[in-house]
């Protein structure tokens, strides 16, 4: 595989994760509206937002069985227009079924996209010989703050949703499928021979999951306290930390500006310390940032727990993919359409368990329960340096290609 090659694959794939990160702003950051311009009741809402992350586990899974006939950069070049589409027809109608085919069909098939998006990740980090994968999600976070700012212009300007997502979508759709033409994918073939050889030789696919499991809890774990941020973090400034309600909106901008930040210089963390100690100095500072918020006195205190919780969080996702690709390396692919599911799980967990607590208890109370969860992955932190590892973790390294 030439230099050349890698290069091109790193940043066409850097742009998918970049043009994700824009697409899923503009959905989440305009539920309000989408709300309103299909009359969906306040009863009926969380059924809407309940299934796009459960049909986005659904495409996971079916991402898993795609990738044994087609390889990942196909299945990655033709859902991410999907995506945009879908998007495109959440803003276009005004009808209830409208609403609900255009979510499902964006659920199913961000599902596929984020499968894909990583599985190339995971190959091409390989192939470099040393960790990348934070960079890919740094783009996506970077597009999540674009993404958020053209909706906060959308919302100001009072622009419909049709307005404020079709000159986004005509832009980068045609960007979107020009880049793919570079996607880099393994070695597919030969991955195929030896991971069937190695489910024969370890007892099938049971044992994999396994030694999956872990990892499939770090993800959930990470995911309910990310949820917990973006669903929880206003109110909670606003009601319990008496903030205003133009101050309320900042955490969540400083949170993904920190994990921006976190994650364009996590690779050089991994690559000088190893996964491990980058998974547990980041599990460590989440953990702090959920007892921060929770004891903070006043809505600047909680701005520094949110700060740390960015910081903190951010490494955590990223290197759980790594992690699967490096226990698993003849079956990456598999093993990442799996994880992935776990994303999802957390989602659906995350904001529901927080204001049910905070509801029943109180809400400096709930904080402590995905700091808790979070600080579990303290536990399996050695699973990010797993036997079999070939870099980012002191173990042996593979050829490193001078590719920049």
């Amino acid at each position: 595989m030439t230099d050349a090659r890698l290069r091109h694959g790193r940043g066409s794939l850097a742009l998918s994760f970049f043009a994700q990160g824009i697409a899923f702003a503009l959905l989440v950051t305009r539920i309000p509206a989408i709300q309103d311009q299909y009359g969906i009741s306040d009863g009926l809402l969380p059924v809407f937002l309940a299934a796009v992350p459960i049909l986005a586990g659904a495409g996971s899974v079916t991402t898993e069985y795609l990738v044994k006939r087609v390889p990942p950069s196909m299945v990655l070049r033709w859902v991410q227009p999907v995506v945009m589409l879908a998007l495109l027809g959440v803003a276009a109608g005004d009808r209830m079924w409208q609403a609900a085919v255009s979510l499902g069909v964006f659920g199913l098939a961000v599902g596929g996209l984020d499968a894909s998006m990583n599985m190339l990740g995971i190959s091409l980090q390989r192939a470099y010989g040393r960790s990348i994968i934070l960079g890919f999600h740094a783009a996506y976070s970077l597009g999540g703050i674009i993404g958020a700012s053209l909706a906060w212009v959308g919302a100001h300007w009072d622009l419909s949703l049709f307005v404020s997502y079709l000159p986004i979508v005509a832009v980068m759709l045609p960007v979107c499928l020009a880049g793919s033409r570079w996607y880099v994918d393994g070695e597919p073939a030969e991955a195929e021979a030896e991971a069937e050889a190695e489910a024969a030789a370890d007892g099938g696919k049971p044992l994999v999951f396994r030694l999956l499991l872990p990892l499939c809890l770090v993800m959930s774990f990470a995911y309910i306290g990310d949820s917990t941020v973006s669903n929880w973090s206003a109110k909670y400034l606003q009601d319990v930390l008496g903030s205003s309600e133009q101050l309320s909106t900042v955490p969540y901008n400083v949170y993904m500006v920190t994990a921006l930040l976190g994650r364009a210089v996590g690779d050089l963390g991994v690559r000088r310390f190893g996964a491990v100690a980058v998974v547990r100095l980041g599990t460590v500072m989440a953990g702090a940032g959920f007892a921060v918020v929770a004891v903070a006195p006043g809505p600047w205190v909680g701005m520094l727990g949110f700060t740390l919780l960015g910081f903190g969080l951010c490494v955590i996702v990223p290197q759980t993919f790594a992690a699967a690709g490096r226990l698993f390396p003849h079956a990456s692919d598999a093993a990442i359409a799996r994880l992935n599911i776990f994303n999802y799980v957390g989602f659906l967990v995350g904001s529901p368990l927080v204001g049910g607590l905070g509801d029943a208890w109180s809400y400096r109370g709930a904080m402590l329960v995905p700091m808790v969860l979070v600080l579990l992955t303290l536990v399996y932190a050695r699973s990010f340096g797993a036997e079999g590892a070939r870099y980012g973790g002191g173990h042996e390294r593979p050829r490193t290609v001078d590719v920049g």
